[in-house]
C-alpha cells in the first residue's frame, strides 16, 4: 500500500515569524498541496531560553491568519508535536546509537573546539577533527574531575552520501571529510536539532522535506542519521533564500518585518500575492487566496538563485 504524502512545517516558537520565515512555510505549504498530501505542524521549542508557550500559540494564529492549514500534529494542548515535551523520545534514540558505539563524549571548550576543527574549503564550515574520540577513560575522568560537562557527539563514518534535492537537484557529502563527527547532545543535556529534527521526521512519517537553503548542507547528516535509526529516508527541497538589498539573509535576530509588522500593513491576500509574486508562482504581486496558488506551483518557477522581496525593507 502507497503510503501518503506527508510534507511538514516544523518552525521555533522563539519570537514573531519574519518574512523568510512566510516564504518557507507558503512554499512548503503549498509542495504538498499540489501533491495532494497531509500537511504536519510541529513545533521545535527545544532551546529553553528562546522558545516560549505564548509564541507557540502565536505562531499558530499567524499561519492560520495567512490561510495555512495543516491536517496533522499540532494542537493546543496536544503536546506530542511540540518537542519539549519528546525528551525521553530523544533520550530512547540516543540510547540505542550509544549501544551501537557511535556516541562520545566532547569536552572540547569553545576555544579548543576551533582548535581542534579545520575550515571546510567550499564555505568556511568548520569540520571538528575527532579530537575527543580517542580519550581514555583516565583522560575522561580527570577532565569531569575538573569541571568539565561533555557535549555528545557521533562518529561520522567516511561515507559519501548522494540525494537528488527536488529543488537544487543532485547534491552529495563526504560526512568524516565535509561535516564531522556532530552533536547530538549538548553539555547542557539538551538534545541537538540534527537529533531531534531527524529522529521526529521519521517517526512522524514525513517524506516531504521542504526548507531554507541555509540548512541544506544539513541533509546529508540527517539522511545518514535516518538510515542509522531504520527509517525511510524523504525527499527534500530547499528553498531560495530572501535577502535585504545588502546581500544580508533575513532573520528573526534583526526583525526584519516581523509578521506583527506585516500583518497591521496587509491582508492576508495581499501578503501572499507578494510572497508568490516573489517566488516566482505568479507574475504580479495581486492579492491572491493560497489555495488558489497550489495548480499554479511547481519548483521550476521557483528556482534555486536568493532573491529580494517585494516588499520593501
Amino acid at each position: 500500500m502507497t503510503k501518503p504524502i506527508r510534507g511538514r512545517f516544523a518552525p521555533s516558537p522563539s519570537g514573531r515569524m519574519h518574512l523568510g520565515n512566510l516564504f518557507a512555510a507558503l512554499l512548503a505549504w503549498l509542495d504538498v498541496r499540489s501533491l495532494g498530501g497531509e500537511m504536519l505542524l510541529r513545533m521545535e521549542d527545544l532551546d529553553p531560553d528562546r522558545c516560549k508557550p505564548e509564541y507557540t500559540l502565536q505562531l499558530a494564529d499567524d499561519l492560520r491568519w495567512l490561510g495555512l492549514d495543516w491536517d496533522l500534529g499540532w494542537q493546543e494542548g496536544l503536546d506530542q508535536y511540540t518537542q519539549s515535551h519528546r525528551t525521553e523520545f530523544y533520550a530512547e534514540t540516543f540510547r540505542k546509537l550509544e549501544a551501537e558505539g557511535l556516541v562520545y563524549p566532547c569536552y572540547c571548550s569553545r576555544k579548543e573546539l576551533l582548535a581542534a576543527s579545520a575550515p571546510h574549503a567550499s564555505d568556511g564550515f568548520r569540520v571538528y577533527s575527532g579530537r575527543c574520540r580517542t580519550l581514555t577513560t583516565a583522560e575522561k575522568n580527570a577532565l569531569e574531575q575538573g569541571g568539565r560537562r561533555p557535549a555528545w557527539r557521533i562518529a561520522v563514518p567516511g561515507e559519501k552520501i548522494e540525494f537528488v534535492d527536488g529543488n537544487f537537484g543532485p547534491q552529495s557529502e563526504i560526512l568524516d571529510r565535509d561535516c564531522g563527527d556532530f552533536i547530538l547532545r549538548r553539555s547542557d543535556g539538551v538534545y541537538a536539532y540534527q537529533l531531534a529534527v531527524t529522529a521526529d521526521d521519521g517517526a512522524m512519517g514525513v517524506n516531504r522535506v521542504v526548507r531554507g537553503w541555509d540548512l541544506l548542507s544539513s541533509t546529508p547528516r540527517q539522511i545518514w542519521l535516518m538510515e542509522k535509526m531504520g527509517y525511510e529516508v524523504p525527499t527534500y527541497c530547499h528553498t531560495p533564500l530572501l535577502c535585504s538589498p545588502d546581500g544580508r539573509r533575513l532573520s528573526k535576530r534583526d526583525r526584519d518585518l516581523d509578521i506583527g509588522v506585516l500583518r497591521q500593513r496587509y491582508t492576508p491576500e495581499e501578503l501572499t500575492g507578494l510572497l508568490a509574486c516573489t517566488a516566482g508562482i505568479i507574475d504580479r504581486p495581486e492579492p491572491v487566496k493560497a489555495y488558489d496558488l497550489v495548480k499554479e506551483f511547481s519548483w521550476a518557477k521557483v528556482g534555486t538563485q536568493d532573491r529580494e522581496p517585494i516588499i520593501q525593507l
